[in-house]
């Protein structure tokens, strides 16, 4: 059986990125296996006029290799719209636009095989994986590969009193196909603090006067805040913030990503504007209060379905005021998000995967998460490299160090350093600072840490400062 270089798992953005920047590459053999039959991203969401929020310039290969064939401009040129998205004077494309593109990309390659539902990974004798996967049809096929990449995406959140709940109760991620059913109800209540929360929100907020619902929104944020996109706050999605994010405590990296949501889990300034806007502009129109309640501050803690009514009941709990109210509504939306998962298809090479203490992937510098550094994971080390992980704009940037990774030598130039601040102690280089102050130390607590540091091995391979150590492969054989 032929030994393929990589094999990457799943086909979202991020694997689709990884497949464009590796189909031109020569001795560079991989392949892409994706269970569906065609490239979908985020279908109930492509909300009319809705958008990307990062710039068109992070597609899929740009940030890598801006002069690819695959880059989004060129999509736009080959399809005759180049000059209409520059009269346009907007960086952000719309959402249902780099959908198409991604199809376009993906109509291009022919090292995907859709319809191929992986169901085993197991590592052969030497080292090589056994990738096992089911057609369509019933029958079931193999490849041998070095490495593995998966990017097989999130799956829907869903908070704890929300699960096994009954009743037509809809994640924001099938929100299209069921908004009909959800206008035809007399109440609608959507939960979550995001841009998917806002988004349908004001999507059922405009079908309000026609049909004639009452529309809550409940969010446990203290206020419907925007994402922040002031320039040196996206410095925190630079190589350098990801690298002092790696070496903080555990403790320390799961508060910041509670404290940094505002960073990539807010809302858009404009669709914020454009939200009240659009509530000023149905109370001119109908010239009576909007029939909304919005609810900030407020966890829901209790919910129920009540089958003869037709009803959720939801115990909401007012954090400021420590007091509680129950809301009724016929139709009931989590826009509560998602999270990384972990396939059944890794069962087999489970005890060589690392885990931290509360078991999810000890992602590495190179993005690998196994013993020997040949499995890699797309947009599941949140914990482990901060924002960094879901932002589109960076996937370029893992993909390059990916591929480095896998060949063993830098094929799209990475950039180590991107920022012009500093977020720790040991990357000052400045004349008029000195490290071993300890009066920039700050707390006891900080210099403790400092020293730790000083004390561990210096080594470039996190892998090492692990005990593990990366067993030499070829590639393009």
């Amino acid at each position: 059986m032929k030994v393929h270089d990589f094999v990457g798992i799943g086909l979202g953005p991020f694997n689709l990125g990884l497949a464009a920047l590796t189909h031109d590459l020569p001795n560079l053999d991989g392949v892409f296996l994706e269970a569906r039959d065609e490239f979908s991203w985020h279908p109930g969401m492509m909300l009319e006029g809705a958008t990307i929020q990062v710039p068109f310039m992070a597609d899929l290969v740009t940030m890598a290799d801006p002069t690819s064939r695959f880059g989004f401009l060129n999509h736009l040129k080959q399809i005759g719209r180049l000059y209409p998205f520059y009269i346009r004077e907007s960086f952000y494309p719309l959402r249902a636009e780099y959908d198409q593109y991604c199809r376009w990309v993906a109509d291009q390659l022919d090292t995907i095989r859709w319809g191929h539902e992986v169901t085993a990974v197991e590592r052969e004798a030497d080292g090589t994986y056994l990738v096992t996967a089911r057609l369509g049809d019933g029958t079931v096929t193999s490849l041998r590969a070095r490495h593995v990449v998966l990017g097989i995406g999130t799956e829907p959140t869903v908070p704890p009193v929300a699960e096994g709940l009954e009743g037509p109760v809809t994640h924001s991620g099938h929100y299209l196909e069921h908004r009909a059913a959800l206008q035809d109800k007399e109440s609608v209540t959507v939960i979550g603090s995001g841009q998917s929360a806002a988004e349908i929100y004001l999507d059922l907020l405009e079908g309000l006067p026609e049909h004639g619902y009452h529309l809550t929104w409940i969010t446990r944020s203290p206020r419907f805040f925007p994402m922040e996109y002031t320039k040196l706050t996206l410095e925190m999605t630079s190589p350098e913030y990801a690298r002092y994010f790696r070496e903080l405590p555990m403790e320390r990296r799961d508060v910041l990503l509670r404290e940094q949501r505002n960073l990539y889990k807010g809302i858009s300034g404009d669709l914020v504007d454009q939200i009240y806007d659009t509530l000023y502009r149905i109370r001119v129109e109908t010239g009576a209060p909007v029939p909304t309640t919005l609810l900030t501050n407020s966890e829901v803690r209790e919910a129920s379905w009540d089958a003869p009514t037709g009803r959720y009941r939801l115990g909401v709990h007012h954090e400021e005021q420590d007091a509680a109210v129950e809301v009724s509504s016929e139709g009931l939306v989590l826009a509560t998000g998602y999270r990384p998962r972990t396939p059944h298809f890794l069962a087999p090479v489970a005890d060589r995967i690392r885990r931290d203490a509360r078991d999810r992937y000890d992602t590495g510098a190179d993005y690998s998460v196994d013993l020997d550094g040949r499995i890699f994971v797309q947009n599941a080390e949140e914990h482990t490299h901060s924002v960094l992980a879901p932002d589109l704009g960076m996937g370029a940037y893992r993909n390059s160090v990916i591929i480095r990774a896998i060949t063993g030598r830098e094929v799209y130039p990475v950039e180590e350093r991107i920022a012009f601040q500093q977020f720790g102690f040991e990357e000052i280089e400045s004349p008029m600072v000195s490290v071993g102050d300890e009066s920039l130390r700050g707390s006891s607590q900080n210099s403790s840490h400092l020293r730790e540091r000083e004390e561990e091995p210096q080594s470039s391979s996190h892998l090492r400062e692990r005990g593990y150590e990366r067993t030499p492969v070829e590639v393009g054989r």
